[in-house]
């Protein structure tokens, strides 16, 4: 037994077109999505009591900056590879 944390970072293409390119951070615990950053939103959303003040903090602090980046850091110099596979 004991605890699980997760973050998944992802990009989700829906097409060739780099308008259509969404960055999706989220931080799971014990299976339980709590907060999520959505370049879409372009903010942390929080699902849980605990999430809820992790987003109000992160929206206000130099993690948000870094999230907003991610999407021209990670995802737009990597579509040729999703889409050559």
């Amino acid at each position: 037994d004991g605890y699980f944390e997760q973050v998944v970072r992802q990009c989700r293409y829906s097409s060739k077109d780099l308008q259509g390119i969404e960055f999706i951070d989220s931080y799971v615990f014990n299976k339980a999505e709590y907060v999520r950053f959505n370049s879409t939103v372009g903010k942390y959303v929080g699902y849980t009591e605990h999430g809820v003040k992790n987003a109000e903090a992160w929206n206000k602090g130099p993690e948000l900056a870094g999230e907003l980046g991610e999407l021209e850091r990670v995802c737009k110099p990597n579509a040729d590879l999703h889409y050559s596979a």
